[in-house]
């Protein structure tokens, strides 16, 4: 395994910087439709994987989450720096390994981490279809600021019309961290 910087580590998993070793583990999940079903992406082959892979090991804001028990890569959190002291927080995993509170216990732990370095406010931008993302920031304390009505779209259908989406918002502040 190749040495890469350690952000964060919880009792089962490691929270890193990604490092060219990651590919397989990465296009594992990246080109998996179920896992990026919400994402404004399609399923990515290995070519599309290997060039992410390249930006994600230049930037800081994604966080490579590795098993302790195996090292394997299972996913990712987004940590995007945000004006005023804020951050935009995301999340894609291996779908083999969800349903364990991997994403849970990663993300806790990046948002503490977060907080303690003088971050003021945490959101996220979520698909109110996907259920399973809009549950999870609930139960990390986020709260339901907005819905916003056919707000964006990623594809457009065979007639070159936008398939229009809706938009949960939710965020953290750094006060209501230790309610």
């Amino acid at each position: 395994m190749e040495s890469s910087a350690i952000i964060a580590e919880t009792e089962r998993l490691i929270l890193r910087r990604y490092h060219k070793g990651d590919l397989q583990d990465l296009f594992e999940y990246l080109s998996d439709t179920k896992v990026v079903e919400f994402e404004p992406y399609k399923p990515m082959s290995l070519d599309e994987t290997k060039e992410n892979l390249e930006w994600r090991i230049g930037t800081d804001e994604m966080v490579a989450i590795e098993l302790k028990s195996s090292h394997k890569m299972i996913g990712n959190v987004y940590l995007g720096k945000r004006e005023f002291e804020a951050l935009e927080i995301g999340y894609v995993f291996n779908r083999n390994y969800w349903g364990n509170g991997y994403a849970a216990e990663s993300c806790e732990a990046l948002i503490r981490q977060a907080f303690l370095n003088g971050i003021h406010r945490i959101y996220a931008e979520c698909d109110p279809d996907n259920i399973s993302s809009w549950k999870l920031l609930e139960a990390l304390g986020f709260r339901r600021e907005a819905h916003f009505i056919q707000n964006v779209f990623f594809w457009q259908d065979e007639n070159q019309k936008p398939i229009w989406k809706d938009t949960y918002v939710y965020a953290k502040l750094d006060d209501e961290s230790d309610k």
